[in-house]
C-alpha cells in the first residue's frame, strides 16, 4: 500500500490499461469517421456506407454509448478510478443495443455478413465483458478508488 491507502497497481493494469485504450480507440475512430461521414477512408463498399449512414437516432446512440463508455472506462483504469466499472456498465448496455439493432432490425448487407465479421462482433463482446470485470476485480481488491 501506498500513503494514502492504495494498494499499488499491479504491472498487468497498466498493460490491459493501455492495450484496451488503443483497442476502443479503434472503436472511437470508426465511429467518428461514420458520423462525419468519412468512411471512405476505411476502403468499403457503397451498401456498406449506406448501412451505417443510416442507422436511427437510436442505434446511433446506444452505439455512442458503447464506444465511449469503453474509451472512458480505459481512462479511468489507467487513472485507478473505481468508476471505470461503471463506464464499462455503459457500454455492455451500448453494446447490447448495437447488437440488438445490427441482429434483430436492420437489414445488414452482405459484405457484413462474413464468418470473419461474426467472429470480430464475438470478440467485441467478449473484450467489452473482460474490461468490466476486470475493473471490478481491481475495484474490489482496491487497486481502483
Amino acid at each position: 500500500m501506498n500513503v494514502i491507502g492504495q494498494k499499488a497497481a499491479p504491472w498487468h493494469l497498466w498493460v490491459i490499461g493501455v492495450l484496451s485504450l488503443l483497442w476502443n480507440a479503434g472503436g472511437v475512430a470508426s465511429y467518428i469517421a461514420t458520423e462525419t461521414g468519412q468512411l471512405d477512408a476505411f476502403g468499403m463498399p457503397a451498401e456498406t456506407h449506406a448501412y451505417f449512414y443510416g442507422f436511427p437516432a437510436w442505434a446511433v446512440a446506444v452505439w455512442a454509448l458503447g464506444v465511449w463508455g469503453s474509451f472512458f472506462g480505459s481512462i479511468a483504469l489507467l487513472l485507478r478510478k473505481s468508476w471505470a466499472v461503471w463506464l464499462y456498465g455503459v457500454s455492455i448496455v451500448g453494446l447490447l443495443g448495437t447488437t440488438i439493432y445490427e441482429r434483430l432490425v436492420a437489414v445488414v448487407p452482405e459484405s457484413l455478413q462474413s464468418t470473419g465479421h461474426t467472429l470480430f462482433a464475438v470478440a467485441i463482446w467478449v473484450i467489452t465483458l473482460a474490461l468490466f470485470f476486470y475493473a471490478r476485480r481491481m475495484t474490489a481488491r482496491g487497486v481502483l478508488r
